[in-house]
């Protein structure tokens, strides 16, 4: 099996277009079509479904894209290793991460990065739902939570320190908690299904806080509609840090409780599959997401 024909699966893979990758690759598309064809043969099995129309990946296809990217950056690295690395990073990768935290922080500095890499093609799927990395042939993910498939790796960006806050409307309407005890007699909003997690006091005291409790009068699964309800009075919420800084800011939020944080096991991570050696591409834009975002993390600046 030749890493080669490889490269050209995982390029018409990600292109669905024989042809197209095959022209990156150097290659007419007879040739290519018949490097695909050779392929096949030798594993047994069609990777891609081919029409007049459209190519798609078939279910053998699907599960073994993994592994074809996998050979392709075991045998990248190698070369790195010897100093035959190629000069310019090229190639397709796919990234995944919460899409609110995304539209603040990633999509800003995307042309900086499209800039120092021009031969690279980002292919980005933004969502507050947790795509499956290795179904979805993603080489690279920012999660929020901890980190329990053993066939993931992960490097930590950042801290994710949780908050509880208001409008200032909705405190001036029912007032202003004083006690973690207190907050059972107002609304509260919850993301998604929000686990029960313990409010820390600054001197290390505790107390138990469910934001699914009887209070709960919203539960929503999508951060930035979460932060604009809480905006618009609905209720005291829990939030990272990094979603609402800039209103606690201004004065659109108001941090409640503001001597306990909301305690979770939890930080930003780049999360990228087990079965990867890092590849190049993968490691250019974890560097730079670490740089821009990880280094000196915006929503830690001192408020000017």
């Amino acid at each position: 099996m030749e890493t080669d024909t490889l490269r050209l699966f995982v390029l018409a893979a990600d292109k669905l277009n024989i042809s197209a990758a095959g022209r990156e690759l150097g290659l007419a598309p007879s040739v290519a079509s018949a490097w695909m064809t050779k392929l096949e043969k030798s594993i047994g099995a069609d990777l891609l479904h081919r029409s007049t129309r459209k190519v798609a990946l078939s279910t053998e296809g699907l599960e073994f894209l993994p592994y074809a990217r996998d050979i392709i950056a075991r045998e990248d690295a190698a070369r790195a290793a010897l100093g035959q690395g190629r000069a310019e990073v090229s190639g397709t990768l796919r990234f995944t991460a919460p899409s609110t935290f995304a539209q603040l922080y990633i999509a800003p500095i995307l042309p900086d990065f499209m800039a120092k890499q021009p031969k690279l093609r980002l292919d980005m799927r933004l969502s507050d739902k947790q795509f499956d990395l290795i179904e979805g042939s993603f080489d690279l993910a920012i999660r929020n939570a901890v980190l329990e498939d053993s066939t993931l790796r992960g490097r930590k960006l950042a801290d994710d320190t949780r908050i509880l806050c208001a409008s200032p409307d909705y405190l001036q309407k029912h007032g202003y908690p004083e006690t973690p005890e207190d907050l059972r007699h107002h609304h509260l909003v919850a993301f998604g299904n929000d686990a029960p997690q313990r409010l820390v006091r600054d001197d290390g005291t505790f107390s138990e806080f469910d934001p699914n409790a009887g209070s709960c009068k919203l539960i929503i699964d999508d951060g930035h509609s979460h932060k604009v309800a809480t905006l618009s009075g609905a209720g005291i919420a829990p939030h990272s840090l990094w979603s609402v800084h800039s209103e606690l800011s201004s004065g659109s939020l108001v941090r409640v409780l503001p001597y306990y944080t909301c305690f979770a096991d939890t930080a930003l991570w780049l999360i990228y599959p087990q079965t990867n050696v890092l590849s190049t591409k993968v490691r250019v834009f974890m560097d730079f997401l670490l740089e821009r975002i990880g280094r000196n993390p915006q929503w830690l600046k001192p408020d000017r």
